[in-house]
């Protein structure tokens, strides 16, 4: 990665609209088709904080980190999700990517029982350190639990110093 390419941890509050804009640009120009991140996948993205890799003004790899509350056999705890990571598709390859998904990965383990993402990216972040949920997943409603099957194999977590001892079946 080129010395002068450094990635900005910055929380949603405090990165102007255009920038917002110009990372929003970003991940649908990296979703196949573009329409795959949506207006709700935007809003997951919003909130924390965002690890940023800019070259002057022009945003070149995206992750955010915003935090959740997930229960594992019945306990809560402080997670971090990752939502949003993306690197512009002519900068693949640079390891501005890797240098997001480090920086989060960071402040999950100074400050969060676990991290959590889903993807379809698995060895990318397996390399990492991130390891596959291989239990069933379920999302809290208003109206009770409800059980996300389309989500089975695509999460992945990331235990850190403060994590419980899980078994990720």
């Amino acid at each position: 990665m080129d010395r002068s390419i450094r990635v900005e941890i910055v929380p949603t509050g405090a990165i102007p609209p255009e920038r917002l804009a110009r990372i929003h640009a970003l991940l649908m120009r990296c979703w196949t088709p573009p329409e795959a991140f949506g207006a709700e996948d935007w809003a997951h993205a919003l909130g924390g904080i965002h690890a940023v890799v800019r070259e002057g003004e022009e945003i070149l790899a995206h992750g955010s980190l915003v935090e959740r509350s997930i229960r594992v056999d019945g306990r809560a705890l402080r997670a971090g999700y990752v939502e949003a990571v993306a690197t512009a598709p002519e900068r693949r390859g640079e390891g501005l990517g890797t240098a997001v998904m480090r920086a989060l990965g960071e402040r999950i383990a100074a400050g969060f029982e676990l991290g959590l993402l889903s993807t379809g990216e698995d060895a990318f972040y397996a390399r990492l350190g991130w390891e596959p949920w291989r239990g069933p997943a379920w999302v809290r409603r208003a109206a009770g639990p409800e059980r996300t099957p389309d989500d089975d194999g695509g999460l992945y977590f990331l235990r850190t110093p403060w994590s419980p001892p899980l078994d990720p079946a």
